[in-house]
């Protein structure tokens, strides 16, 4: 089962960020057809939002398709959103390691690293489109 966290620094609201992490994690491979996403009330209590958000969160990911709720029962994946290639993604994800690993290593904190991975991404995403 997926387990959620916040993120109050990255002005992203927080209804987006649970819907960002359980697109992730049908992306990756985490969540399958017929998971159950944690109940409204478990998100509630372990991250001390308001019921709403995760409401809302849910219909979105509803919307999309990718979850249905089971009245009574809770909240369910339907489909997800892993490719063929998801097992060629293992060595990339093994050089990112490496790279986190050195980055730590040279002293960097988790908001500097994010901040590098950010920057180097947007200015090659630029890069591409030019």
């Amino acid at each position: 089962m997926i387990e959620f966290h916040l993120d109050e620094r990255s002005g992203v609201s927080p209804y987006l960020q649970l819907v960002r992490q359980v697109r992730q994690a049908l992306r990756l491979g985490l969540l399958q057809e017929g998971d159950q996403l944690p109940t409204v009330k478990e998100v509630v209590a372990g991250l001390a939002i308001n019921p709403n958000t995760v409401l809302k969160a849910y219909r979105e990911l509803e919307r999309e398709g990718l979850v249905a709720p089971r009245p009574g029962v809770g909240t369910f994946v339907t489909r997800t959103l892993t490719d063929a290639s998801l097992a060629a993604h293992g060595a990339l994800r093994q050089d990112l390691r490496r790279w986190l690993t050195k980055a730590r290593r040279a002293g960097l904190d988790d908001e500097s690293i994010e901040a590098i991975f950010m920057t180097t991404f947007r200015t090659a995403a630029q890069e591409d489109i030019a």
